[in-house]
C-alpha cells in the first residue's frame, strides 16, 4: 500500500520515523491549549480539536498522498486568533467562523491548479518575510508570556523580573532545551518541555490532579456552516479570513516543498500527488475549526523524521496512531499547559528557526529588501500577522513602479495589495 521497496525503506524504518516526528511536534498538544486560553477557548475543546485535526490531516497525507510530512494546527496562527479575538472583543466562536471560512476557500482552491500557481505568483522575498515574521512574533509571545519582557510606560516594552519564579523557570527550560537541540537528541522540543515540567513540580508550580482520562468528544463550535458564511459578513472579519488563508497557503506548500525535497520525493520542480498533499491540511484546518481549533499546517518537524528515513506515508500513518494515543492524557497535558514557563521556550526557540528565512531576501536591493523589512517588523510590534502581511503587499508594488520595474508585477500581488490596503484604511483591525 505505501510502496515501501520502491522507496527504499521498510516497516521498522518508517515506524522509528513516525516516533521521531511525533516526539518532535507532540509540544502543540500543550502549547495550542494555553496559547488559545487567552482568547477564553475552554481547555478540553482546544486540546481534542488539536488531535482531531491532527489526526484527520495526518491520516490523509498518509493514506492519499503517501508523504512522510505530518499535519496540526501551526504556531503563529493560534497567537494571531487571540489577538483578533481580544483586539475586536469577539466571542471566540466567531472568530473561529473567520477560520472555518478560510479553510473551505482553501479546499476549493486545493481541488483546483490555482493554489499551485499562486505560490508561484507571490514575490519570494515576501515568503521568506512572512516565515520570518511570524517567528519573531512567536518568540516575542513566548517572552511575553513568562514576564520575561513585560509592558514598560516609557518605552512600550521592557525587561521583567527576571527572579520572579516564572521568569527563572522559563529561562532554566530554555537553556535545556537549547542543550539537547545543540546535541542533536531526537524530540529535543518534547524532551525540553518534560524536564522543564519535572522541575516545576518539584518546585511546587505544578500540580496534577490525575494523569489519564478517558477522552471525550467535544461540543463543536461551529454547528451551521452556513451561519459561519453569514457571521464573516455580519463582523466585516474579511481581512482575518484573508490573512488566516494566505498565511496557511505559504506556510504549508513551502513545508511540504522543503521537507519532500529533503526526502528526494520531488520530481524536478514539481511534487507528484500535490492535489492529495495540499489538500491534507484544507481538510484538517475546515474540520478542526468545527471542533475549535485554528488552522493547520505541514510541520517542519517531519524533517526529523525524514532524517532518520521516513519516505512514505507510513510514517505519518505511525504519527496519527500516536496523537489519538495522546488523547488519553489530557489531565497531565491540562496542568502543563497552565504554566506558561512550560511552553514558552518551545515557541521562542521555533521562532528563531523561523527567523533564518531572512538569509533568502535579496539584502542589496531595495525594492525587495524594504517591504519583507516592513512584515518582519511589523508583526512582532503590531501583534498582527495580518497588518505585517498588508505592509509587505502595499509597498511591494509600489516600490516596484516607481524604481521602474513594473513588469515584475503580476496581477494576483496587485489585487492583494489592494485588499491589504481596504483592510488597513477602511476596516476594523
Amino acid at each position: 500500500m505505501f510502496q515501501l521497496k520502491a522507496h527504499g525503506t521498510d516497516v521498522k524504518t518508517e515506524v522509528i520515523s513516525g516516533f521521531t516526528t511525533f516526539l518532535t511536534m507532540v509540544y502543540i498538544i500543550v502549547v495550542n491549549p494555553a496559547i488559545l486560553s487567552a482568547a477564553g477557548v475552554p481547555f478540553n475543546t482546544v486540546f481534542m480539536a488539536t488531535i482531531i485535526s491532527a489526526v484527520i490531516g495526518t491520516l490523509w497525507m498518509a493514506l492519499f498522498a503517501n508523504y512522510p510530512i505530518a499535519i496540526a494546527p501551526g504556531l503563529g496562527m493560534n497567537a494571531y486568533f487571540v489577538t483578533v479575538v481580544t483586539t475586536q472583543k469577539l466571542d471566540y466562536a466567531i472568530a473561529f467562523t473567520a477560520v472555518f471560512v478560510a479553510g473551505i476557500i482553501f479546499l476549493l482552491l486545493s481541488l483546483t491548479p490555482f493554489r499551485e500557481k499562486l505560490i508561484t505568483a507571490i514575490p519570494h522575498t515576501l515568503k521568506a518575510g512572512i516565515t520570518a515574521g511570524i517567528g519573531l512574533f512567536i518568540a516575542f509571545l513566548g517572552f511575553r508570556m513568562t514576564g520575561i519582557i513585560v509592558k514598560s510606560d516609557s518605552n512600550l516594552v521592557g525587561l521583567g523580573d527576571l527572579h520572579s519564579p516564572e521568569a527563572l523557570l522559563a529561562i532554566t527550560g530554555l537553556l535545556i532545551t537549547l542543550i539537547f537541540l545543540a546535541l542533536r537528541v531526537k524530540g529535543a522540543l518534547f524532551i525540553g518541555m518534560i524536564s522543564t515540567g519535572i522541575i516545576a513540580f518539584f518546585t511546587g508550580e505544578l500540580k496534577f490532579n490525575g494523569f489519564i482520562k478517558v477522552p471525550s468528544m467535544p461540543d463543536l463550535v461551529i454547528t451551521n456552516p452556513i451561519h459561519a458564511f453569514g457571521d464573516v459578513i455580519t463582523y466585516s472579519l474579511y481581512g482575518v479570513v484573508l490573512s488566516f488563508l494566505l498565511i496557511t497557503i505559504f506556510d504549508t506548500t513551502g513545508t511540504m516543498i522543503g521537507v519532500a525535497k529533503r526526502a528526494g520525493l520531488m520530481k524536478g520542480e514539481s511534487l507528484p500527488n500535490a492535489k492529495h498533499a495540499l489538500l491534507a491540511d484544507a481538510v484538517a484546518t475546515s474540520v478542526g475549526s468545527m471542533f475549535g481549533t485554528t488552522p493547520t499546517s505541514a510541520y517542519i518537524e517531519s524533517s526529523a523524521g525524514v532524517a532518520t528515513g521516513g519516505r512514505t506515508g507510513l510514517t505519518t500513518l505511525t504519527v496519527a496512531g500516536l496523537f489519538l494515543v495522546s488523547a488519553f492524557f489530557a489531565p497531565l497535558v491540562g496542568a502543563v499547559s497552565g504554566i506558561p514557563a512550560i511552553t514558552a521556550p518551545a515557541l521562542i526557540i521555533v521562532g528563531s528557526m523561523m527567523i533564518g528565512a531572512v538569509k533568502e531576501i535579496d539584502w542589496d536591493t531595495l525594492d525587495e529588501a524594504f517591504p519583507a523589512f516592513l512584515v518582519i517588523l511589523a508583526m512582532p510590534l503590531t501583534s498582527s500577522i495580518a497588518i505585517g502581511l498588508a505592509f509587505g503587499f502595499i509597498s511591494y508594488p509600489i516600490l516596484k513602479v516607481f524604481t521602474g520595474k513594473w513588469r515584475e508585477l503580476n496581477w494576483f500581488v496587485i489585487v492583494i495589495a489592494i485588499l491589504f490596503f481596504i483592510l488597513v484604511a477602511f476596516l476594523p483591525h
